[in-house]
């Protein structure tokens, strides 16, 4: 098969992409890995750049889409069927109540996106287990790490990131996000490049989570010192990319 030819954006996913998944020891010859699919850019890449990367890697590995549509528009994720004909990948699709209900009187005792997540975490997990699924991907990116340290450091007094690798059910099913190294920036132009199919996110609470209020701080401290949010990504990113080949 042809390779296609990659602009800097689209090259910077993937080989960060493979340099995570090799430094960190993602997964191994004959995984299965189901990729959470929101419709966003940074999981849409994931899948892209997975796809991708079968080609690169020297073994056999297979890749599966998991999109769990939260419920606000059942319709909106009509798109993804063509473009998973056209590049032959395998999937999931199923419309869910995860999203009106975390958001309804139903749910009192905690945020409607602790709720969502929640439900939709467990329910890829089940899934995972349907197909036989080695390995759970997820589309976590550097923008992505840098909130939740920070997050986990002034809301909660704990040093913690994101994993690239964790396991869970006794080794069972590998968590991964092979994204951990790029940046949002290079997500998006490489989205725009590949011209995937990303919908827009219809939840009421999209742009008023924890984490997008912790990302906007954040872009104040960038602002005051340009330089700092590279000499910030770039740390967490060692760090955290240390913590797997240690």
């Amino acid at each position: 098969m042809r390779r296609e030819k990659l602009g800097y954006a689209r090259q910077v996913c993937v080989k960060a992409a493979g340099k995570a998944m090799q430094q960190a020891r993602m997964f191994h010859p004959g995984a299965r890995i189901g990729v959470a699919l929101s419709g966003g850019v940074d999981s849409f890449v994931l899948l892209k750049v997975l796809s991708l990367r079968q080609r690169i890697v020297p073994f056999h590995f297979e890749i599966m889409a998991l999109h769990l549509n939260p419920g606000f528009d059942p319709r909106n994720h009509g798109v993804l069927f063509p473009w998973l004909e056209h590049n032959g990948i395998a999937a999931h699709v199923e419309c869910t109540d995860y999203g009106p209900h975390a958001h309804s009187a139903e749910n009192l005792r905690r945020s409607p996106c602790f709720r969502c997540a929640w439900l939709r975490r467990k329910r890829l997990f089940e899934l995972c287990a349907r197909y036989a699924l080695t390995h759970l991907a997820l589309g976590h990116n550097a923008d992505d790490l840098a909130s939740t340290f920070f997050m986990n450091l002034f809301q909660n007094g704990r040093v913690d990131g994101l994993s690239m690798r964790e396991a869970f059910f006794g080794g069972k099913l590998t968590l991964i996000r092979p994204l951990l190294l790029v940046r949002k920036k290079d997500i998006v132009k490489a989205a725009r490049q590949w011209d995937l199919p990303v919908w827009s996110n219809p939840c009421p609470s999209a742009g008023a989570t924890r984490r997008s209020d912790m990302s906007e701080a954040l872009e104040h401290v960038y602002a005051v010192d340009p330089a700092s949010r590279s000499r910030v990504m770039g740390g967490l990113t060692r760090w955290q990319l240390g913590r797997h080949t240690e």
